[in-house]
């Protein structure tokens, strides 16, 4: 018995024998299947490292706005004050007295009172000037929703300072309200008296026409005419 029981339990052998070889080859299919994912992992860590560099790309544009949006308010806030802070000076010092003469003929302090424009153009649109006045910080606010240069945001606070500098004179000042006549007290030979607010309109306004020649938007951009 145990002789044929040996005979009839031989060919189980190589069954298993061959179980073996088929066990492997899926091991080796398993392990190609994990090196195909293995080369597509490096695909995907790229595409997800530039989803990244895209989000703070996105994320840095407010926060540049918001920077540029801080110097124009900024730069206008400090024209506004030395606008400010000189007419009363003048008012308080040298209006009604002689003029102050600071180089020679060329250039004297002189308090004078100006119903117009910037230097003494216009006394008789003494309403319209300030209506336009109003009108350019209205438009200069809404610009600043767009402002990423940092050229554009100085143009603009200059312009902003030099505005509410000149338009604060004709709420507040004699005859009345949006008639009042501005402080002027620089005085060039052969030139006409102006102040602070003046120069900053014309710095901020020869300034916007050096960006707008070079093609630079206030949003930053380049565009080539």
């Amino acid at each position: 018995m145990a002789e044929a029981e040996r005979i009839i339990g031989t060919p189980d052998i190589p069954e298993a024998a061959g179980a073996e070889p088929e066990q492997t080859d899926q091991s080796a299919a398993a392990g190609e299947r994990s090196d195909a994912q293995g080369a597509q992992d490096p695909a995907g860590s790229q595409g997800s490292g530039s989803g990244s560099e895209e989000e703070a790309a996105a994320s840095a544009e407010p926060s540049r706005g918001k920077r540029r949006i801080a110097v124009l308010f900024t730069v206008a806030v400090l024209a506004y004050a030395l606008d400010l802070i000189s007419k009363m000076i003048v008012v308080a010092k040298l209006e009604h007295h002689e003029p102050i003469e600071i180089i020679g003929d060329w250039l004297r302090f002189e308090a004078i009172r100006n119903a117009g424009a910037a230097f003494g153009i216009g006394e008789a649109f003494t309403v319209i000037f300030t209506v336009i006045a109003a009108a350019v910080i209205v438009v200069i606010a809404r610009l600043a929703r767009k402002l990423y240069s940092l050229p554009w945001a100085i143009a603009l606070g200059l312009l902003l300072g030099g505005a509410l500098g000149n338009l604060t004179d004709r709420i507040f000042r004699a005859p009345g309200v949006f008639e009042g006549a501005v402080v002027d007290f620089i005085a060039p030979k052969h030139f006409a008296v102006f102040n602070l607010a003046d120069s900053a309109i014309v710095c901020g306004g020869i300034l916007i026409v050096l960006l707008s020649f070079r093609g630079l938007d206030p949003d930053g951009t380049v565009h080539k005419n």
